[in-house]
């Protein structure tokens, strides 16, 4: 099956109103208006470019194309290569997906007591805890420190939804901010994240593709990525692998921006996909982070003397050039291909380019290429053409 993108790509480009222009609009106006006064009144009429009638035909032209461009988007919006926004809402109930809304981040905070008490100290659900400003976690659920212990660690959900409550490293929610009795200090043990905003066009367009494979429940390799994306917009890349024999699915997904899932959304993935009505009886679903294939960047690359005034915006722009590849090599089962780094360079305007690392490397399905250290681009200077 193929991608996506490539097969909304390569579906025809339509037209509902057969890609008239307001010029091809304005041309048949006028002739019409032309031949009919010539029939009329029985001597050949032709309006001057500057002929009153010719400028108020051409402002009912404006109109008429308005509401052409209307109807043409009216027709659009009920294919998914094209929809949009609330469009695009209400194409997916024919399939069924709806689109996910903001996910708040989640994190594990560890509560640890003066001293060990004779009884069990309760932590409300709900408990918040903060850095000292105004992003809070609250706790999932009620929690008890048993008579003897020190501490309890359980999950937390930031109170604000979207990406504003990821990166909060472990250690950084030191704050009590609701106190319980005996507690004498909160911290978080894992970094903040899963936070995201509402599942953007691009994201629920995929989750639309996918579904016809999810009317079966999980099962088939596209329903376990469908369920699997559905499970929160912080979802960015997934991949599934099954050996049938086993009976075993080994599913790997990635974030948004492409940074491996916290313990706690790997846990909530694998419930999320264990739910009796998605997981089929004989299916041993294992969850987790793909593997990771280290690589670096090492390059090198020249500017053509003939751009010299552009050099600097050429620089740039190939900074720009490798980021881009940093982001796009960063998906699960994409080899390392230091081809498309060249591409990217070369197009950015550089003259030449000289890769040393990284070399093509094999990834496999349920891997992910992972850069150690900072990218290292040398700049040669100009040369002659």
């Amino acid at each position: 099956m193929p991608d996506w993108k490539t097969a909304l790509a390569s579906t025809p480009d339509i037209s509902f109103i057969d890609g008239r222009s307001i010029e091809e609009i304005r041309a048949e106006m006028v002739a019409d208006y032309e031949a009919f006064m010539t029939q009329e009144t029985g001597q050949t009429v032709k309006l001057d470019r500057a002929s009153v009638h010719r400028m108020e035909l051409y402002a009912a032209a404006a109109q008429i194309y308005q509401g052409l461009q209307y109807i043409d988007r009216g027709g659009k919006v009920n294919l998914l290569k094209y929809s949009y926004g609330g469009f695009l809402d209400n194409l997916a109930l024919l399939k069924g997906p709806v689109r996910s809304p903001a996910a708040a981040a989640v994190t594990t905070v560890r509560f640890t007591l003066s001293a060990a008490r004779p009884s069990a100290v309760s932590i409300p659900a709900g408990t918040r805890v903060s850095m000292g400003g105004s992003l809070y976690f609250a706790t999932d659920a009620y929690a008890e420190i048993l008579p003897g212990s020190l501490t309890a660690d359980l999950p937390a959900t930031c109170t604000t939804a979207g990406t504003i409550g990821n990166g909060c490293g472990a250690g950084e929610l030191a704050v009590l901010v609701d106190p319980v009795p005996y507690v004498a200090g909160v911290q978080n043990l894992t970094a903040s994240s899963g936070g995201a905003d509402t599942e953007s066009d691009e994201d629920f367009k995929e989750r639309i593709y996918l579904a016809p494979g999810a009317y079966s429940t999980a099962g088939p390799e596209d329903a376990y990525r469908y369920h699997a994306m559905s499970y929160s917009p912080a979802v960015g890349d997934v991949e599934a692998e099954s050996d049938p024999e086993a009976g075993t699915v080994e599913l790997v997904f990635v974030l948004t921006d492409g940074s491996a899932p916290s313990p706690e959304l790997i846990a909530g993935m694998k419930e999320h996909l264990s739910a009796r009505s998605l997981r089929p009886m004989t299916d041993l679903v294992k969850v987790s982070a793909p593997g990771e294939v280290p690589y670096t960047i090492q390059a090198s690359y020249w500017i053509n003397r003939s751009e010299s005034a552009q050099a600097a915006a050429i620089q740039q722009a190939v900074n720009q050039a490798v980021e881009q590849y940093k982001t796009w090599q960063r998906a699960i089962g994409r080899d390392v291909n230091p081809s498309k780094l060249h591409q990217l360079m070369m197009a950015a305007g550089a003259k030449r380019v000289e890769i040393t690392a990284p070399v093509h490397t094999v990834v496999g399905k349920i891997r992910i290429s992972a850069l150690q250290g900072e990218a290292v681009i040398h700049y040669g200077g100009l040369e002659d053409d």
